[in-house]
């Protein structure tokens, strides 16, 4: 057996195809001996020259740290670096997106690549230039679910993939488009991967690079696909049509050009059970975290974090990631409506028909978590983070799962958004972690109403949620209304709280059953039963309209709390 076939052995034995790979080989894809794709990277990497070359269009290659993005990152290079220094003046731009809730061993293992990729192309004098890119803090993981209250990521509600990963790596691509007028998106995607993705290559195919290079020749060697979501920028991915096999024995068979170990990342793939890297997703058409195999650490699309759960297991110092995985279990519920909001998150209650064991009925669709179980998971939250650095190995205690700047937005969210003027954050934070919580955000500090208030007003209230809720609403829109020069809008506001907080949970959804059933008669043409319905209604807005004219405006909390008022007037 040749040395050829024993590290083609290796790579089968150590890495097996997923079932789709198995699928899509079925429909025909041949299988390469490790002598042909030695000749196939070489004629690829002219390839690659002479599309580089080609014009002056720069480059965007997707970076995640798993297999396939650093096999094509390692072609790019390689390919590159062969070329005179005098050829090599086009910016090759290397992103990575970190939402900031990775797995945090994928995450340092991709940041020190970044910091090595960087230094090494300045030795080599390479055009690359590696990006690590974030979430605006206001669409962050922790944001957007302590702070705004949004139920865990599910199937139909996946909400992370654009805020996480699609809208960084796009604002960067059009931040390059609008600079240069054009980009071309180096991708290690693969129609390996599933048959819903070799699809839709396929159909955003955008002819073969050969025609591109000599008009008279109709004989691909690879192709280029336009981007769903991207106008201006093409699609470049050379091993699209790779094996699994196939990229572990490239990646073990040629060193890495930055210096970076490929037998480490072997070894971090061998001590995991999934297929797929998470890729960089630019669109939705893009396999994102729920599918593969390093993604983020709280992806609740998946039943399990199978990469998370395997390294504890197989390396005794991983076992530091426990408190991850147990938050990432409990946050896991599948029915967790007891934890939310029986309203949506703009105050209203919206209801759908539910089907359970053949029976129908009318039930209020959730919304955010209440306050108490977002304060929970600040807390596990913070628990974790400080447990996790007194017990992670030496390279990661300065491992942060939330930073400083969600945890600001977070508490301005809580307090002016949701008129939580307890102010709890900084008291959740110094307890956990003994240290007093340091705001960024200038003036956050000063408030005219605080916790003091807040015990009083629960007082007051004696238990009654909503009634609290209510007073906090209405208190906290004057004083922000307090320093406004001109208080425009002050009694639509207080309005509003008064619509989506006066009532009691079950009064609220009695209403909203009344107004569906009020809509379904309307649809339905029932005359009677619209009057039988709305003649209590009617009743009750003349009694409050008596003496007011045709033209006066409807009927609101405003009119009727200023009514004497306005009339005098």
């Amino acid at each position: 057996m040749t040395t050829a076939q024993q590290a083609e052995n290796t790579a089968k034995n150590a890495v097996l195809g997923s079932p789709q790979e198995e699928q899509f080989f079925k429909t025909g894809q041949q299988k390469r001996t490790v002598a042909e794709l030695v000749d196939y990277i070489q004629a690829l990497t002219i390839e690659i020259q002479e599309l580089y070359c080609l014009d002056q269009i720069p480059w965007v290659v997707g970076y995640s740290g798993g297999k396939d993005s650093t096999a094509t990152l390692q072609l790019i290079w390689n390919a590159i670096a062969t070329l005179p220094v005098e050829k090599r003046k086009k910016t090759i731009h290397v992103i990575t997106t970190d939402t900031l809730v990775e797995n945090p061993v994928v995450s340092v293992w991709v940041r020190k690549s970044l910091e090595r990729m960087k230094l090494v192309a300045q030795e080599q004098k390479m055009p690359i230039e590696p990006h690590l890119l974030h979430p605006e803090i206001k669409e962050t993981f922790w944001v957007s679910l302590i702070g705004k209250g949004y139920p865990t990521p599910r199937g139909k509600f996946r909400w992370c993939t654009d805020r996480l990963k699609i809208h960084p790596s796009n604002h960067f691509i059009r931040d390059v488009i609008r600079v240069n007028g054009e980009v071309i998106l180096v991708l290690g995607t693969r129609k390996a991967e599933s048959i819903k993705r070799a699809i839709s290559m396929e159909k955003h195919q955008a002819g073969s690079l050969k025609d591109r290079l000599v008009s008279d020749t109709s004989s691909p060697t690879s192709l280029l696909y336009h981007s769903a979501s991207l106008p201006n920028s093409l699609i470049y991915s050379p091993i699209e049509d790779w094996r699994t096999d196939e990229v572990w024995i490239y990646l073990n068979q040629w060193q890495n050009p930055w210096g970076y170990s490929n037998k480490d990342l072997f070894t971090m793939y061998r001590g995991a059970t999934a297929d797929n890297e998470c890729p960089l997703v630019v669109d939705t058409s893009t396999a994102s975290c729920g599918d593969s195999r390093f993604g983020c650490w709280v992806c609740t699309i998946v039943s399990k974090d199978k990469s998370m759960e395997a390294m504890i297991q197989n390396d005794e110092e991983k076992e530091w990631m426990q408190p991850l995985l147990d938050i990432r279990n409990e946050l896991d519920n599948r029915d967790d409506r007891d934890k939310r909001d029986f309203r949506r998150i703009w105050g209203e209650v919206q209801l759908f028909e539910r089907h359970v064991d053949g029976e129908t009925s009318i039930e209020p669709i959730h919304g955010p978590y209440t306050k108490y179980w977002r304060e929970h998971w600040l807390r596990r939250l913070l628990e974790a983070q400080t447990k996790t650095r007194r017990t992670a190995p030496e390279n990661m205690r300065d491992i942060t799962l939330i930073t400083l700047e969600e945890m600001s937005e977070i508490r301005r969210i809580w307090l002016e958004e949701k008129h939580e003027f307890d102010d709890s954050l900084p008291r959740i934070y110094q307890e956990v972690t003994g240290e007093k919580f340091q705001d960024p955000r200038p003036g956050a500090d000063y408030s005219l109403l605080g916790r003091d208030e807040w015990i009083v007003l629960e007082e007051i209230c004696e238990g009654d949620a909503m009634h609290l809720e209510l007073m906090a609403k209405l208190l906290d829109t004057e004083r922000q209304y307090r320093k406004k020069t001109r208080r425009v809008g002050i009694y639509d506001t207080l309005e509003k709280c008064f619509n989506t907080s006066s009532r009691s949970p079950e009064d609220a959804i009695k209403n909203a059953r009344l107004k569906r059933e009020l809509s379904e008669a309307v649809s339905q043409g029932d005359v009677a039963k619209v009057k039988q319905m709305t003649l209590g209604d009617v009743a009750a807005i003349n009694e409050v309209d008596e003496g007011k004219s045709e033209s006066d405006e409807q009927v609101t909390w405003a009119s009727m709390k200023f009514k004497k008022e306005n009339s005098e007037e």
